[in-house]
């Protein structure tokens, strides 16, 4: 998770005495109305507890004993607000598979945000939390099932380094939702450095009044990037940082075979946090057509297309920011195009680095794409798997393992050997750098659907925490090998949904 700035730091005598830890300085809240709508959660019927995230509320200052009970059950289900919240559903509109929708939290309300012992800030959201003005018809309800693969995808990707949203807590609701059929209710609550997105700035920008664009672009500057308040251009430079944090993102996202499925620009937050855990998955085999959304026909967010579809998105929020990027049209549509044409080298920077420190490389050379472009045709044309394949790569002897017999990888080990050997750093130490960045394990997608079958259909959750356990230290060879199995070859093709 990101971390951020400006908390007040000042509280209520009520905030000051609350025995859960609350603390609440809502600075989103004090933005312009047309930014939110103010309402309380829908209180539900009898809640109860499915999983509780000791440690994250440990970190956010929170009193964990006395949430893991019925205290945390009434907050957690919205029946009962802690000092000091303000919950609103926020505005915004987005590209969804390219088209302009006007949105905004139709499921979601924002609590408040939480100030933690360090000082930092983070948006406390439910998530399923009732109808909103937002809902467009919808019953503003989530049900169990993707609110825990929310819960264990989210905890996996902050164990694996990258940033994202977190989950503090599902509660189940003990109302049906009905979607196909008839499913259990369930609220998450997410935690956030904060839920500005690209979306946010489009639902402004729709208003036609650019002293919107500015106040937003001055309070996003404030809460994410405040040394760059001061700059020549601040909405250029909140424009420039904003680009640097998604190449940055993305490129980590590739680095682990993720694919987040659902890239439209609402679920694009500018904290530089992964957000919005609809249709996303792990790849198994290496191909960069790799599509898992259901709804995604065409692969428009394929694996291979998410560096281009950032891209996208972040000329759709350049465009918000033209009307105060400059007073004269012509000269801003210019600078954000000049800024914009350098994403594809941010990103093709921040993939190499990573790339380069997967394969135990210290040192930069021209020819070091080639190398590492060459190994990726190969897992494809054979349909090797991503993780392991990279990970098995540190192997005393790789060139003894079955994967990396055949005739093409008899000339390619030796071109990365002979790389290796043009570096100064011993080759111990190039097997426990590989080892530090290549994950033993991931959330492989039919580990997370036996762990939600269980949890769903048999309220098992200790196959959940069981997996929840071995994706806590990814970078770690689990004792049950089996965890790092791609799924048998004669499974189906998996598919999924966005759970709304």
């Amino acid at each position: 998770m990101n971390t951020n700035d400006h908390a007040s730091g000042e509280f209520s005598e009520d905030q000051a005495k609350d025995p859960a830890g609350w603390r609440f300085d809502n600075s989103y809240a004090r933005l312009p109305e047309v930014m939110y709508s103010r309402l309380s959660p829908v209180p539900v019927r009898s809640p109860r507890m499915a999983v509780f995230n000791a440690g994250l509320a440990e970190y956010l200052g929170l009193n964990a004993d006395l949430l893991a009970g019925e205290e945390g059950v009434a907050i957690f289900s919205g029946n009962r607000l802690p000092s000091g919240a303000e919950p609103l559903a926020q505005a915004y509109a987005g590209h969804q598979f390219g088209y302009f929708t006007m949105l905004g939290d139709g499921r979601a309300i924002l609590l408040g945000e939480q100030i933690t012992p360090r000082g930092e800030r983070f948006d406390i959201q439910f998530k399923g939390s009732g109808q909103t003005p937002f809902s467009r018809r919808g019953d503003g309800r989530a049900a169990l099932g993707p609110m825990l693969r929310e819960y264990i995808i989210s905890e996996a990707m902050h164990a694996l380094g990258i940033p994202t949203t977190r989950s503090l807590a599902v509660v189940t609701t003990g109302e049906p939702v009905y979607r196909e059929s008839e499913l259990a209710g369930a609220i998450l609550t997410r935690v956030a450095s904060s839920h500005i997105r690209v979306g946010t700035f489009e639902y402004q920008a729709s208003q036609g009044d650019p002293e919107l664009i500015r106040i937003l672009a001055g309070y996003t500057l404030q809460r994410h990037f405040p040394e760059l308040e001061d700059a020549e251009n601040p909405p250029l430079a909140l424009l420039r940082a904003v680009m640097e944090r998604q190449a940055a993102l993305v490129a980590k996202w590739m680095l682990v075979g993720f694919v987040h499925g659902v890239m439209n620009t609402d679920n694009m937050a500018l904290s530089g946090e992964t957000i919005d855990y609809g249709p996303c998955a792990f790849m198994d085999a290496y191909d960069p057509a790799t599509v898992f959304s259901s709804i995604d026909q065409q692969g428009r967010y394929a694996y291979g297309n998410q560096p281009r579809i950032a891209g996208w998105n972040l000329t759709r929020f350049a465009e918000t920011l033209v009307p105060v990027l400059d007073a004269h049209q012509e000269q801003a549509v210019t600078m954000a195009n000049d800024l914009l044409e350098s994403f594809s080298g941010l990103f093709r920077d921040q993939w190499l680095m990573g790339m380069r420190a997967k394969l135990g490389l210290f040192t930069d050379e021209d020819e070091d794409l080639d190398l590492i472009q060459d190994l990726l045709t190969l897992l494809h044309q054979q349909r090797l798997d991503y993780t392991n394949s990279l990970r098995d790569l540190a192997a005393e002897h790789p060139e003894q393992l079955p994967s990396f017999k055949g005739e093409a990888f008899t000339k390619w080990l030796p071109r990365w050997q002979s790389r290796l050997d043009r570096q100064s750093q011993p080759r111990q130490a190039v097997r426990e750098s590989m080892l530090a960045h290549n994950p033993a394990v991931i959330p492989r997608n039919h580990r997370v659907e036996e762990a939600l079958e269980a949890a769903v259909t048999r309220n098992d959750m200790g196959v959940m925490q069981r997996l929840l356990d071995v994706l806590a230290r990814p970078f770690e060879d689990p004792e049950d090998q089996n965890y790092r199995l791609p799924p048998p070859a004669s499974a189906p093709a998996y598919k999924t949904f966005c759970g709304t």
